[in-house]
């Protein structure tokens, strides 16, 4: 049987992950080890790698090695390749696929092999997602350059969004403007929205096209999604990123000039518009939710977040167990909800990388 080594590149606004995975052809891929250098926009500017399950560089910094994300993927390639003990990634020659996540892809609704017309065509949308895909795209090039034998597979945040309803995705503007400037919904996070969906229903018991979920993923950049039969059908971003649930650098659906931060709650106000936005799904979903499913860094880690969030919209059914939502959270899916209440409240620890590996271990055009 044909085996490969994967490697899954993230580049995010301020930080790179790379992790890799020995995989072969239609099997679920294994991770092998990840590395990140994060800081990039805030130093300090560090370093992290963990092979299998042991933790070998734990936050050193590397500020005077790394000047941006090129820089940062660079040094977790050498870090892999120095590795004694990471066999399969003894030098360059050893990686047979690489996956890079690729925020905004336009129209394309799957991953594509990239070729210079794909690559020029994705250099086009770098103004719509400014601090992502201009990032990814100089990685993408230095993997062209430096692993020769690697395939390079570009992963779209926006394809798991292709599947919403052209009511819905259309802006009401001059329809022959729109189509001609290609201005509609696209949506984001969708790696992440995958994989949520993937895991929630393998949690519950059933197939991804039997569940239909309220999901969140909230980082330095958030934004909700309405899943109805493991398929996406509104999603809280549009056009670009900047529109929806508020973030790290983006004001959302609200006039950035109307906000003072010295005189609101930042806290209150993301409450209010995740709710808000928690309240709209469960009507386009018909009432039909499974769980709500909060993911990303501070969906993860803010259980004051989630208990606000849920309090908010109990009145459609939801309930938070207190004991459970501020407890060590433990596997891929976590139920933190009250005992016997349905829809669900969970809580996913997403993994991009993995899904990017996953969707290229089944991809046949690289075996």
């Amino acid at each position: 049987m044909a085996k490969k080594t994967i490697v899954a590149v993230n580049a995010g606004s301020s930080s790179v992950k790379v992790s890799a995975y020995r995989a072969e052809r239609g099997q679920p891929p294994v991770q092998i080890a990840e590395a990140q250098v994060s800081g990039l926009t805030a130093p300090p500017t560090a370093l992290k790698y963990v092979r299998s399950d042991d933790v070998v560089i734990e936050d050193r910094e590397v500020g005077d090695q790394v000047d941006g994300p090129q820089d940062a993927f660079g040094l977790l390639l050498e870090t892999f390749i120095d590795d004694q003990d990471l066999p399969e990634i003894k030098d360059r020659a050893d990686i047979g696929i690489v996956c890079h996540r690729i925020v905004h892809g336009g129209d394309y609704a799957r991953p594509q092999l990239v070729s210079d017309a794909t690559y020029h065509h994705l250099e086009k949308l770098n103004d719509l997602a400014p601090l992502h895909n201009a990032n990814s795209l100089g990685i993408v090039e230095m993997c062209i350059r430096d692993l020769p034998r690697a395939s390079n597979v570009a992963c779209f945040d926006s394809q798991f969004h292709a599947t919403i309803p052209e009511h819905i995705r259309t802006y009401p503007i001059d329809q022959e403007v729109a189509r001609n400037n290609h201005l509609r919904k696209y949506g984001f996070h969708g790696i992440s929205y995958a994989f949520i969906t993937r895991a929630t229903a393998a949690f519950l018991g059933k197939n991804p096209p039997d569940v239909s979920i309220i999901a969140l993923h909230l980082g330095s950049g958030a934004s909700a999604c309405a899943i109805r039969n493991g398929k996406s059908l509104d999603t809280s971003m549009g056009l670009t990123p900047l529109a929806g649930l508020p973030g790290a650098t983006r004001s959302g659906s609200v006039d950035p000039s109307l906000v003072d931060p010295t005189m609101r709650l930042a806290f209150d106000l993301v409450v209010d518009r995740i709710s808000g936005f928690v309240g709209a799904y469960f009507v386009t979903l018909r009432g039909r939710v499974d769980a709500l499913v909060f993911a990303g860094g501070i969906g993860e880690k803010s259980d004051r977040l989630r208990a606000a969030v849920v309090d908010q919209v109990g009145c459609l059914g939801f309930a938070i167990d207190e004991a459970a939502n501020g407890a060590t959270m433990e596997g891929t899916v976590v139920d933190v909800g009250r005992k016997g209440v349905v829809p669900r409240v969970l809580v996913c620890h997403t993994d991009e990388q993995y899904e990017m590996a996953r969707g290229c271990a089944e991809d046949e055009r690289l075996w």
